[in-house]
């Protein structure tokens, strides 16, 4: 799995932070946003955290879309990542508990009947 899923609320506000947004890292850490949570902020949610700015907005969604290996998000996918295979099981593992936290990728797969290659 991707290290960006065991960062803490401090850890989130130091990348958001090395992205040039350092006026919103309070947002992230006030709403306890760390990696597992990371991965299901989009500009949808983001105005909920305080961020409001739509080109920020954007921007961040767009650095979230990178951690999740969703490359070259533009536009509609660049405000909200569509969401496929590693997505989700990010998005799986964004939950917190030992199924959660025991779930590997090709477990993830084989679970569903999908190729490693999907």
């Amino acid at each position: 799995m991707s290290a960006f899923m065991n960062w803490s609320c401090e850890d989130v506000s130091k990348w958001i932070e090395s992205l040039g947004y350092q006026q919103y890292t309070a947002c992230f850490t006030e709403n306890y946003i760390n990696g597992r949570k990371l991965i299901l902020v989009n500009c949808s949610t983001l105005p909920r955290l305080g961020v409001t700015d739509f080109n920020d907005m954007k921007a961040i969604s767009g650095h979230i879309c990178e951690l999740l290996e969703i490359l070259n998000p533009v536009g509609a996918e660049a405000l909200h990542c569509p969401r496929g295979t590693k997505a989700v099981i990010f998005e799986e593992k964004s939950r917190t508990g030992s199924t959660a936290d025991s779930l590997t990728y090709i477990q993830f797969l084989k679970e569903r009947g999908l190729d490693e290659y999907t």
